[in-house]
């Protein structure tokens, strides 16, 4: 069988065999498993004439191209060969470090894309942003090639601040930042979804998607750099990714093209000479260019990221954006968040990488803790069972979402997911606020599978509730009742200082189970620490308004009696 000839990938996974600390392990996957088996398919087709006519293009009147966009150019040109229509890689991401010209590496190919020398009737190219200034950025690339050259582009183009159209192939280049509900239906040949980091649902995503299919070589395009957003679409994106690079099957016809740090403790080394020295020839860039592979080429991206080395090591607030942005290697503030983000997917997951949900096993008759947290009846509530077997801590919980919250719009929670998948441990109800009764109820229900020894929350959540347990005949524990089932935290600050040590603890040793729960996972995350006037900790959300922390809360009440869980009981009132 005759295998695929293309210079331009040749030499690219020539350059990536001689150089191979330079590249990423990503990379290598990529053509290991993606490339060189697409190269020896029979059923696929190579457009190298089209191919050559893009660079011609790209290089003509934009810039020349760095070898490796070149080897990404040449993967949109590969088709099924018995339907030329479709394209093998539909689904296209190209992730890198900022300063490493993004826009510049899609915006001429997407232009290329709408002319006569392509041939596609109507392929329409939407570029989609969470802000004008990102859309506007990458249409601009565009735009100012035309101003540049009107004389010339004057004959093939129609142009403007907002929509670029060809003449001949009546193609349109716009950019979109406006609500996505008035787009949908959209014939699209081509998507582009610019910084896909900073989307926290799919409410835009699915919109534009929506118009996709219907124009011959329908692709979708993400290129962006990493972010501080954890479980959204980025983050799932990249976890399809990893399959596919590992060789699994590639239904969707992914393509990742990742460019990051292999490891947090590589991003050093370029410096550590050059710290004690101050001079920059002592400065080995190698490590850096497996997020940065412009950098080779780029003298001055080479100066931006030594001094915005030199700034996170003086200033610490900037060292989350300095590794997930610079280096792709996304990072949390240690002195402020609860744990890392891989210990709440472990938390989560059995086998991460697979995706593979950590397991309730069978707990009924059990012992459990019931621990409940709200801030508001109108806004969140949230209660959970906790159980502890073999040194692991299991919860599992449920919330309670009021809709008509003056906040509920604005929160970035993919709530229209609820019943699917990992997000069918919460609901949204559009009464006026949350009806405690519900909850309580809930917990009745559930408790007739466990052996709880105490429902746990703190004084304030108790009154709000108080007439309902009551009325349920649910009984609480006093001095004079020390068997009385419902404990109220009376110094909820002083229970976090106590608690906040054996959770990180149990985070950090992979014995807290909390279930493939999105709900759980955003709520972790949206929690940080902070050390006290007396010097003890305290748990506060990261943002009060819109990341939502109840149903971590929730947990953290539960764990402050977990020792009931143990065989030998001590009660402490607190």
């Amino acid at each position: 069988m005759e295998m695929i000839c293309c210079n331009e990938i040749d030499e690219y996974v020539r350059f990536v065999e001689e150089n191979p600390n330079e590249v990423d392990e990503e990379i290598k996957l990529l053509i290991k498993n993606i490339v060189k088996p697409t190269l020896s398919r029979d059923d696929v087709f190579f457009d190298g004439e089209m191919l050559d006519k893009a660079i011609r293009y790209c290089e003509k009147w934009y810039y020349k191209l760095f070898p490796y966009q070149k080897f990404a150019y040449a993967l949109f040109f590969m088709y099924d060969k018995n339907n030329p229509d479709i394209v093998i890689f539909p689904d296209i991401l190209i992730l890198m470090a900022r300063g490493n010209g993004k826009d510049g590496m899609i915006m001429p190919l997407a232009n290329f894309l709408q002319t006569h020398y392509y041939g596609v009737k109507n392929y329409h190219i939407d570029i989609v942003a969470m802000s004008e200034e990102q859309a506007l950025n990458s249409f601009n690339v565009v735009y100012n090639m035309l101003e540049s050259n009107k004389n010339v582009m004057k004959k093939y183009f129609y142009w403007n601040k907002t929509e670029v159209i060809n003449k001949i192939t009546h193609s349109i280049l716009r950019y979109n930042t406006a609500n996505a509900k008035t787009k949908d239906g959209k014939q699209t040949g081509m998507i582009i979804f610019n910084e896909l980091h900073a989307y926290e649902d799919y409410k835009q995503i699915n919109v534009y998607s929506s118009g996709l299919g219907k124009i011959r070589h329908a692709r979708t395009v993400t290129i962006t750099t990493n972010g501080t957003v954890r479980d959204g679409p980025l983050d799932e994106k990249l976890s399809m990714s990893k399959l596919v690079l590992n060789g699994e099957e590639n239904f969707l016809g992914l393509l990742p093209i990742i460019y990051k740090v292999n490891d947090l403790d590589s991003v050093d080394i370029p410096m550590k000479k050059f710290l004690k020295t101050g001079n920059k020839k002592d400065i080995d860039i190698t490590v850096w260019c497996q997020a940065n592979p412009s950098l080779r080429y780029m003298p001055i991206l080479m100066n931006e990221l030594i001094r915005d080395y030199i700034k996170m090591q003086k200033q610490k607030s900037y060292r989350v954006e300095f590794y997930a942005k610079r280096m792709n290697l996304p990072q949390q503030d240690e002195e402020q968040v609860v744990t890392d983000w891989k210990c709440i997917l472990r938390a989560s997951y059995e086998d991460v990488e697979k995706e593979i949900p950590r397991m309730t096993g069978n707990v009924n008759g059990r012992l459990a803790i019931v621990g409940i947290d709200f801030a508001s009846l109108n806004d969140f509530a949230s209660a959970g069972f906790l159980f502890k077997r073999d040194g692991e801590y299991i919860w599992r919980q449920r919330t309670w979402i009021c809709a008509k919250s003056k906040f509920f719009s604005d929160i970035k929670f993919p709530f229209d997911n609820m019943g699917q998948e990992g997000f069918e441990d919460f609901e949204v109800t559009n009464k006026d606020s949350i009806d405690g009764r519900d909850m309580i109820l809930w917990i009745l229900s559930e408790m007739a599978k466990y052996n709880v020894v105490k429902i746990v929350l703190d004084t304030y959540r108790y009154k709000l509730l108080e007439q309902i347990f009551k009325e349920l005949g649910i009984t609480i524990e006093t001095k004079q009742n020390p068997y009385g089932l419902v404990r109220m935290i009376r110094y909820p600050a002083s229970i976090a200082a106590i608690v906040a040590p054996r959770i990180e603890v149990a985070f950090a040793e992979g014995k807290i189970n909390i279930g493939n729960s999105a709900m759980m996972r955003w709520a972790i995350n949206n929690t940080c620490v902070k050390d006290g006037k007396d010097g003890n900790k305290k748990y506060e959300k990261i943002e009060p308004k819109l990341r939502k922390n109840d149903p971590f809360m929730a947990f953290v009440a539960a764990m402050s009696v977990q020792e009931l869980l143990d065989e030998e009981v001590i009660y402490a009132y607190v």
